[in-house]
């Protein structure tokens, strides 16, 4: 067991010191990029003014034999390019894969100035995110990167979703965690192909009526145990979650729903992995308008958060004030994005 008292320390001599708390950036979307399609990467900087966060993936959807020009596409793609506010990371393969160590050493060595955080796919528990923690640490010092990098981890087999609150409390370097729809469907032997949203089999029946009338059925979201128990697990250890792919890009209402349900679960952010789910997700995770307007009311009638009002007929508390105060500042972060936001935020 690693004691409390050690655990803010480097672990290699050189490296920075971990962070005690995660730097406020605004990351309603993580927009994956492949980064061994030339043509692709072309678009990366117009991408830059219109994403919060630019993926560049190495693990699934690059075929073994692209693998190493995907690393050295995004390797490429990250020295060219200015990202600014927007968040650069990459999904590396799997730790027990034959390119993960390449990867890692190769992308650090190389751009790990520029890089915020490593995504990392499969993990079962907290031993997978502790070496990866120990050999960024080492890589860190060894290039003498002055800002850890971070880890975010996908939940996507049986096994990570039981370990998931030793996974979120593994290591300061700990960004969120995003639930892996595909993968843990497969590792649950779940009765599914689809990446993400309903299945018009999971349902319930509404009581019987009158002998033989139609009994109306109601479809029901296969993940909402597993995006509770994960947002459970990154609020008690002030890391942040986030919901996956959703992988019918014609679908784009079933897209909303399925972000909108995680946004109102706690998720702060969601995977787009085609253009046309960006403006969806800066919809679902960027606060309404009139709640901001709401919230702004609370935090100006109790500035330091203390005793009790009432606002509009009803009674807001300090707890009320802190629901405020987050709405707030996820205004501000996508004012400073979107202008346009910020007009009708009033900031």
């Amino acid at each position: 067991m690693r004691l409390p008292r050690n655990f803010f320390k480097p672990l290699a001599v050189g490296a920075p010191a971990p962070l005690r708390e995660l730097p406020v950036k605004l990351e309603r979307m993580i927009h994956f990029v492949p980064p061994h399609i030339e043509k692709v990467r072309a678009k990366v900087p117009e991408l830059i003014r219109d994403v919060d966060v630019v993926l560049g993936n190495l693990e699934d959807a690059v075929p073994a034999n692209a693998k190493e020009a995907a690393r050295a596409g995004f390797i490429a793609m990250a020295e060219s390019c200015e990202f600014g506010a927007t968040g650069l990371w990459t999904r590396i393969n799997a730790l027990n894969s034959p390119w993960v160590l390449d990867d890692i050493c190769q992308i650090v060595a190389a751009v790990g100035q520029k890089l915020d955080a490593i995504m990392l796919p499969k993990v079962e528990g907290a031993w997978d995110i502790h070496y990866l923690d120990q050999l960024l640490a080492q890589l860190e010092a060894k290039y003498a990167i002055n800002k850890p990098i971070l880890i975010h981890a996908i939940l996507e087999t049986a096994e990570g979703v039981n370990n998931v609150e030793a996974i979120a409390t593994a290591s300061p370097r700990m960004h969120g965690i995003s639930l892996g729809p595909a993968d843990l469907a497969a590792s649950r032997a779940m009765k599914t192909t689809r990446v993400g949203g309903g299945h018009p089999e999971y349902k319930v029946l509404a009581d019987p009526g009158a002998a033989g009338a139609p009994r109306a059925a109601y479809q029901q979201d296969l993940w909402h145990y597993t995006i509770a128990k994960m947002v459970d697990a990154c609020a008690a250890a002030s890391i942040k979650p986030f919901y996956g792919p959703f992988g019918d890009f014609a679908d784009s209402a079933a897209c909303e729903t399925q972000f909108r349900n995680a946004f109102l679960l706690g998720c702060v952010g969601a995977w787009t992995l085609h253009p046309s789910q960006v403006p969806i997700a800066k919809r679902v995770f960027s606060p309404d308008p009139g709640e901001v307007a709401f919230a702004k009311k609370i935090i100006d009638a109790m500035p330091d958060g203390r005793g009790a009002v009432m606002i509009d007929g009803k009674m807001q508390d300090d707890a009320t004030w802190k629901q405020a105060k987050v709405l707030v500042d996820l205004a501000r972060l996508v004012a400073a994005k979107d202008p346009g936001m910020g007009a009708r935020y009033g900031l």
